[in-house]
């Protein structure tokens, strides 16, 4: 088995907000004395994981991140014909087994009900949860301590085994993630411009008020951003309980979602999907390593070929690790859309060929 599978990809954004700071600007960071434009690793992760093509390819192996468990539990309690009192009684004793509840609040009594961290629930979790719920509705009686027992390590969800899980009060089911992924940066140098917008009122005639019914301005730029992501291949079945089917099903869903599906920051007013450009995956058992070294001189301004000079820079940086260290991965795979170069479905194919 190769221990780890790494992807490297290059993709091109036009003018867009793919992922917002605390003002609402592009996010950015310093790299090589340079600011670059930069997606986090977070937004990366719920792009990915919440896509339309992740949830069908892994549909009925997937969890839900939420605090609201409790709220949940209370309301199916109460619509079971639980009076109020005991179902937020009961409920309490069933989120408890997730995390810690909020503090109770006079004005917002369903708060004490929601966990104070997100905690991220299998769909056999769920199930436990569903089946308990019923047994009391049926039975009009509170939980015993023993079927408080609600946390499962085994049918493990998709999504909690790739990126992990922390319970600060159940260590025991802590899932440590088996996929590592970078925050996206460009690989060049940027400069955020502003858009300075206005919207008319469709039943203005313009006969008293020439003026615009709104005005607004927004922070952009445009990008070509070097992504990186690492996956624990060994790790990720042992989290799936030894299930390399479902470890195959997912590495398959999480490349393509990354190779095709592009964060969602102000996609109405940008429209700034795209696919990636170029992608190098790497099998093998030595020790991972990022190539977002190639970019630590930024692309200069003067180039007029942004994406083949950006691959050419990453495929040397990449042949220089084999020259000085050996060879840093036992096979590879290339696509590379800039030449028409590789087909998605023998990448798809590459990526579970771990086993």
């Amino acid at each position: 088995m190769s221990r780890f599978l790494q992807l490297h990809l290059l993709t091109a954004y036009p003018p867009a907000n793919l992922n917002r700071d605390d003002l609402g600007r592009p996010k950015t960071a310093k790299m090589g004395g340079v600011d670059r434009l930069r997606v986090s690793s977070q937004s990366l992760k719920r792009t990915w994981r919440t896509s339309d093509l992740f949830q069908s390819a892994l549909a009925g192996h997937l969890g839900v991140r939420t605090k609201e468990l409790g709220i949940s539990v209370f309301d199916d309690l109460l619509a079971g014909g639980v009076s109020e009192k005991n179902a937020k009684e009961w409920t309490q004793a069933i989120a408890g087994e997730f995390g810690k509840l909020k503090k109770e609040n006079k004005d917002k009594p369903k708060e004490a009900l929601e966990i104070e961290q997100l905690v991220h629930v299998s769909q056999h979790e769920q199930q436990v949860i569903e089946a308990l719920i019923a047994t009391l509705i049926q039975e009009q009686r509170k939980p015993e301590k023993e079927e408080l027992a609600l946390l499962r390590k085994e049918e493990m969800a998709a999504d909690i085994a790739m990126f992990g899980r922390m319970l600060a009060s159940k260590p025991a089911f802590n899932i440590e993630a088996a996929c590592q992924v970078a925050h996206a940066i460009s690989v060049h140098g940027v400069v955020i411009e502003d858009d300075y917008f206005t919207a008319v009122d469709d039943l203005n005639d313009g006969n008293e008020d020439a003026g615009a019914a709104h005005i607004g301005e927004t922070g952009f730029a445009a990008g070509l951003f070097y992504s990186y992501i690492c996956i624990n291949t060994e790790l990720l079945v042992k989290n799936l309980n030894g299930d390399v089917a479902l470890a195959n099903k997912a590495i398959t869903a999480l490349t393509e979602a990354a190779v095709k599906v592009a964060p969602a920051g102000k996609q109405n007013s940008f429209g700034s999907r795209a696919y990636a450009s170029y992608v190098r995956a790497e099998l093998g058992d030595e020790q991972p390593r990022s190539l977002s070294v190639a970019f630590l001189k930024p692309l200069a301004k003067s180039c007029d070929d942004f994406a083949g000079e950006a691959i050419s820079v990453l495929d040397k940086q990449a042949n220089n690790f084999n020259a000085v260290y050996g060879d840093c991965y036992k096979k590879q795979y290339v696509l590379n859309a800039v030449l028409g170069d590789g087909r998605m479905d023998e990448l798809l194919a590459f990526v579970q060929d771990f086993s």
